[in-house]
């Protein structure tokens, strides 16, 4: 049972949470609570505290996963949510090759890949919310700018409910760079833009790329002088934009919807 904060278990996870610069040098991030526990692959466990009331009361959990008893009142003092539900946990990254996210599309309807690219994205939630409307839209994989908000950040892992274990993502360097690559693998790329074509009218059958920038100031020069296509939602009223995530959902789900009813693949 650890009990103390001066143990060095306990002194590593409360670096782990608040700073992004540890997590990247130790390659791992730190999830809470039973669902991110219950869905992390049991391989990619690195160390695992729990409650003794949590383990009671969730002893399949634990079942061939090496664990340690850690006191409630310190969880509490250790959690970055209000209220812990009693687990918290080491996980090692993965990571992954552009050629690796472009051949893994069982997830796509009709095999062909479905990429979204974001450029300086700075919240949290929405960068956790695109991971998990990803996974449910058939996305292949996320790629993510170096500039962006830390995909490992507590608040962006929990907002994507558990999608961080399942979609292949990958940082850049460079906007121009990526789309250049990603044109050179035949991956058609489309821009977000206020001044495109209607989404709607564009197929999307093909390999696809949709670049979504910043929230405030929407995707850089650079992003939209590289991409071959400009589109935009069309809107209603007087909004003038979405929010990115929402953006990415309505991308990716007209993506899906095309290549479901092009009979492409029978929906489940």
């Amino acid at each position: 049972m650890i009990t103390s904060s001066a143990n060095p278990q306990v002194k590593r996870l409360k670096k782990l949470i608040r700073s992004g610069k540890e997590r990247d040098r130790q390659d791992v991030f730190v999830v809470e609570g039973v669902r991110m526990f219950r869905e992390a692959p049991a391989s990619d466990l690195e160390a695992v505290y729990a409650t003794r009331p949590f383990v009671s009361a969730n002893p399949d959990l634990f079942d061939k996963i090496a664990y340690e008893f850690i006191e409630e009142a310190l969880l509490k003092e250790i959690s970055d949510t209000k209220t812990p539900q009693g687990v918290i946990a080491i996980v090692r990254r993965r990571h992954y090759s552009l050629d690796e996210i472009l051949g893994k599309n069982t997830n796509a309807p009709n095999g062909k890949p479905c990429l979204l690219v974001l450029e300086r994205l700075q919240d949290p939630g929405n960068l956790g919310t695109i991971l998990r409307t990803a996974e449910g839209a058939g996305v292949t994989g996320v790629l993510i700018s170096r500039d962006s908000v830390d995909l490992f950040h507590p608040k962006v892992i929990r907002a994507t409910m558990g999608a961080v274990y399942r979609i292949p993502f990958l940082h850049y360097e460079d906007t121009g760079s990526i789309i250049s690559v990603l044109k050179e693998k035949g991956i058609r790329t489309y821009a977000a833009s206020l001044d495109g074509t209607n989404l709607y009218r564009e197929q999307f059958f093909g390999g696809v790329a949709f670049l979504i920038g910043n929230e405030g100031n929407g995707l850089s020069g650079e992003a939209l002088q590289a991409a071959r296509n400009r589109i935009r939602i069309p809107m209603r009223g007087r909004a003038e934009s979405l929010n990115a995530a929402v953006a990415a959902a309505v991308l990716a789900y007209e993506t899906m919807r095309q290549r479901l009813e092009g009979g492409q693949m029978d929906d489940d």
